[in-house]
């Protein structure tokens, strides 16, 4: 098993990391240390995610909520026995009723061993996980991130995290993709802490006022990509 993030962990990636980028060290004395932001493992968690790609965190989780609802426990062959009238209402765009069913009979036909993952390296279980069609960088990243808790990952495209280095680093406009991926190399090897510090901030921003309409929960973790 490859090392995972615990609460013992994160802080010693915030002592990190406070001591390396003088604005993230801002948002740890301002805010406090980020929450874990744990998952749980295995493919409802996957499929959830599925269901966060370019929407609020709110319509993703009131999707899955009438998902559990209409299945459950929530399993592969349970997910295949709903047409797509019955996902449709659900919240599955077309889109996503197929990316839902691609990732169930990869998990079924074992092509994508999910419990298996937590063995293998970041890239490694990456390239797993993109090998299903619907299953692109950003949610790969979000999965071991937050699900296996790996401490050096950062989930390109996202968007909640262009707005909030924007913010906290007084930009007039937001850091491309690209220019993230090279600011982050700084982070190494506490990435995924960093993103959780740059979210912690952005949430906590957010509540400070609602003219700031950029800065809502339900944007958490946002995302252009799949």
């Amino acid at each position: 098993m490859m090392n995972r993030l615990s609460q013992i962990t994160l802080l010693k990636g915030v002592r990190f990391l406070a001591a390396r980028d003088n604005d993230l060290a801002r948002i740890a004395s301002t805010y406090g240390p980020p929450p874990l932001w744990e998952r749980e493992k295995g493919f409802h968690t996957l499929l959830h995610i599925i269901l966060e790609q370019q929407v609020s965190l709110a319509s993703a989780q009131a999707a899955y909520d009438r998902l559990e609802q209409a299945v459950n426990p929530l399993t592969p062959d349970g997910f295949l026995s709903l047409t797509d009238e019955e996902l449709k209402e659900i919240g599955f765009s077309r889109q996503k009723t197929k990316y839902g069913r691609e990732l169930s009979i990869a998990t079924i036909e074992g092509s994508l061993d999910i419990s298996g993952l937590e063995n293998l390296t970041d890239e490694e279980a990456k390239v797993q996980l993109m090998r299903v069609k619907g299953i692109g960088s950003w949610t790969a990243n979000i999965y071991l991130l937050m699900a296996l808790g790996r401490p050096d990952i950062w989930p390109d495209g996202d968007l909640a995290l262009e707005i909030a280095v924007q913010r906290i680093k007084g930009w007039t406009r937001r850091p491309t993709a690209e220019e993230l991926r090279k600011m982050s190399a700084e982070w190494q090897p506490w990435r995924a802490v960093a993103a959780r510090l740059l979210w912690h901030f952005y949430l906590s921003e957010g509540k400070k006022g609602a003219s700031r309409p950029a800065l809502r929960r339900s944007h958490f973790p946002g995302s252009r990509e799949n």
